[in-house]
């Protein structure tokens, strides 16, 4: 049953995790705009954009990997309660995965593939993790 639990923890972890990182991917056009002239709605118009872009324009999928990770980890976490780091180590390396697959899709600069792989997806969600079983310890909820 605890393997189970755990499956369906890590699969809501990924809803979550994606939800947040949707909506932070819509609203970001509106807190950063984009360049003038850019088409930020395809893989094509992106990378017709990419010498426009500056490094401010990189910060909102950046925010949206890693907090979409942390989300995502968290609630895995809380869910399957006795399963440890699996659930929210397992919904990093799952969302690495697809940041790897984006890397590939979407030319950026190496500046931000590297930071976005390296810092976005395993530090998050141990960070996820960690926020999760600390909350359970302190609370009193096993």
């Amino acid at each position: 049953m605890i393997f189970v639990k755990t499956i369906l923890a890590v699969i809501a972890g990924l809803i979550f995790g994606s939800l947040v990182n949707m909506g932070l991917i819509m609203i970001s056009g509106q807190v950063i705009p984009p360049p003038a002239g850019a088409d930020m709605t395809s893989a094509e118009g992106l990378q017709a954009a990419m010498h426009l872009l500056e490094p401010k324009h990189f910060l909102f999928p950046f925010l949206a990997h890693a907090l979409g990770t942390l989300v995502g980890a968290f609630i895995a976490t809380k869910l399957a309660k006795k399963s440890g780091r699996l659930p929210a180590i397992t919904v990093g390396i799952l969302f690495l995965i697809g940041g790897i697959i984006a890397a590939r899709m979407i030319p950026a600069p190496t500046w931000f593939i590297a930071t976005d792989l390296l810092l976005a997806y395993l530090p998050a969600a141990w960070i996820g993790y960690s926020l999760a079983s600390r909350r359970t310890k302190v609370s009193g909820i096993t």
